[in-house]
């Protein structure tokens, strides 16, 4: 077995990606120019590698290698409809087999270095039309990449991709059977899951190592796609998880630090830090109240707010409708963007949360699911036709460019940037921009 040294949090943020939006969670690299503004199916392509089956996990970077998951359905599989719509609920899981596989790439040429399939079933969950059956993203150390599975498990595999353990998860039912999509974190030793459905909802930290249950904390919470958040903040470190019913805040062993009322009805967002601050969202589009929050560190029980406060003592600042549905918002130089589902873009003050501009038309914007990302100067909006759109950071709505794939990416999945490389995952493929 290789050993992999864990570079310097500076080298990560450049060369590594190790989970869902980076490193922090912020979508957000410093880079001196080096990363890619202009591309297509073609142009500025290093290499680009077709994917078997479904699957809406990012990509993830450590080194030279590339992690991704992927299911494939054996059968006739229905093809997902583009944009926000009604009509997309799949309440029984599908009859045919499928073979559920976790991929390692070379980031240098695209080839692939290993293939595991870990199962090969009936799926015992439905899932919405417009998700997958591997829809959380890996992470990994350096050493090993974790892997899960909604309804079926958790995997640790090393990076020659043989298997260390593996952990069942029993399917469970969750709201209007649309699936799961909360990816695993890491911290320390610990491997941190939260499963949030309608039948047993629950936060989990396991040994990394061996895979054992260290703790569960159990939630009442009920179905959730947003993945959880180490807070390692000026006071102490905190695993934030978002919920509709409450967002709550845990210790490192598990117990509860403080709570928070006031989300949507369907919470999807990953929380992340920015400046000292906790930013949060939930913003299900059929709601009157679609909230963003700014927090500060050190609260403790019930920080919600109450009437028509917008801030106290633990909430710097709120904007009761401002919240994206699907994607996260991005802080970037100052100032919160925020991506919503439907072609429009907004910015807000990081530091008070007054409007910088309201909500902007993206010029043939479509529908948007993947997080937008920042890096030299640009914000990026990958939307499901495959497009991204490069917004200039600043005080002023701008687009300063647009680069497409091909008629047949579908984009839901958040890239990842790994040193001067850009890995953009679509229904069919993954590409590796570099300029």
């Amino acid at each position: 077995m290789f050993a992999f040294a864990l570079p310097a949090l500076s080298a990560l943020a450049v060369e590594n990606w190790p989970q869902f939006r980076g490193h922090d969670a912020t979508g957000v690299v410093d880079d001196p120019g080096q990363l890619p503004d202009t591309w297509s199916a073609t142009e500025n392509v290093a290499w680009k590698t077709d994917i078997p089956g479904r699957g809406w996990s990012s990509p993830i970077v450590w080194g030279d290698r590339v992690f991704v998951t992927t299911v494939v359905n054996l059968g006739e599989a229905e093809t997902p409809k583009k944009g926000l719509y009604f009509g997309g609920n799949r309440p029984e899981p599908p009859s045919s087999e499928h073979e559920w596989i976790v991929m390692c790439l070379d980031l240098k040429d695209g080839g692939t270095l290993w293939r595991k399939q870990v199962r090969k079933a009936t799926p015992q969950s439905s899932i919405h039309l417009k998700n997958s059956l591997a829809s959380e993203t890996p992470v990994t150390d350096g050493e090993h990449v974790y892997v899960l599975f909604g309804g079926v498990g958790i995997y640790c595999f090393d990076m020659q991709g043989n298997e260390v353990w593996m952990r069942d998860i029993a399917p469970r039912k969750t709201r209007y059977g649309w699936g799961t999509a909360a990816s695993p974190v890491l911290h320390g030793d610990r491997l941190y899951v939260v499963n949030d459905n309608e039948e047993e909802s629950y936060l989990q930290a396991f040994d990394k190592h061996t895979g054992q249950s260290i703790w569960r904390t159990e939630r009442d919470e009920k179905s959730n796609w947003s993945t959880p958040f180490i807070w390692n903040n000026e006071l102490r470190t905190e695993i934030v998880t978002l919920g509709s019913g409450q967002v709550r805040s845990y210790d490192l062993d598990g117990h509860l630090l403080w709570s928070l009322t006031g989300m949507s009805t369907i919470t999807i967002a990953t929380p992340y830090q920015y400046r000292g601050l906790l930013y949060l969202s939930s913003g299900y589009v059929g709601d009157p109240y679609r909230p963003l929050y700014a927090i500060r560190p050190g609260g403790k029980g019930d920080i919600s707010l109450e009437g028509t406060e917008t801030s106290n003592a633990s909430i710097v600042w709120s904007q009761p409708t401002a919240a994206p549905y699907n994607p996260s918002t991005l802080a970037y130089d100052g100032i919160v963007y925020v991506l919503y589902d439907r072609g429009l873009f907004a910015a807000y003050d990081a530091v008070d949360g007054s409007e910088i501009y309201s909500k902007k038309r993206i010029p043939q914007g479509g529908g948007y699911t993947a997080s937008p990302w920042a890096y030299d100067g640009k914000v990026f909006c990958l939307n499901e036709d495959g497009k991204t759109t490069m917004i200039k950071a600043g005080n002023e709505f701008e687009v300063i460019g647009s680069n497409e794939l091909s008629d047949d990416d579908m984009g839901m999945a958040s890239p990842a940037i790994a040193g001067d490389r850009l890995l953009i995952r679509t229904a069919s493929r993954i590409y590796c921009i570099q300029n």
